[in-house]
């Protein structure tokens, strides 16, 4: 059986709700998911996973949460060359460039994406939710 992290940061409940739902999807998949604050996940966990999930909103000028996510991201990107991840989070304002960036930022780092990122405005409504779970199969795949 697959295991996959869900590794998410959120500041409203958000992101929160996309990481539930992204949850939903592995366990119906048919795979073990862990839920996982950035808080709680640690760069000697990477192995501990055959897929990840990142979960952040954007965040002033459309970045990633720098008070815990970007740290703890950031000091997982050396080892995420090879690496199955799928990206997911929630804006207020703007158009999605901050999750742009954080693709490119792991395709250069040698991950593979394994679909499309989920984003949506504020809380997640029924299709964002869906789409969520449908990254969550896509990784337990």
């Amino acid at each position: 059986m697959k295991k996959i992290a869900i590794v998410y940061w959120s500041g409203t409940g958000n992101t929160e709700a996309m990481a539930n739902a992204v949850l939903e999807g592995v366990q119906a998949a048919g795979a073990e998911g862990v839920l996982l604050t950035a808080a709680e996940f640690t760069p000697d966990l990477l192995g501990s996973f055959d897929a990840i999930a990142f979960g952040c909103p954007s965040m002033g000028v459309e970045s990633l949460e720098d008070g815990e996510f970007e740290p703890m991201f950031q000091s997982c990107e050396p080892q995420l060359a090879g690496k199955k991840l799928a990206l997911f989070g929630s804006y207020g304002w703007g158009d999605g460039e901050w999750m742009r960036n954080w693709e490119d930022q792991c395709r250069d780092d040698g991950a593979e994406l394994v679909c499309q990122s989920v984003i949506c405005c504020e809380a997640p409504d029924d299709e964002a939710a869906e789409n969520c779970r449908k990254l969550g199969a896509a990784l337990a795949a």
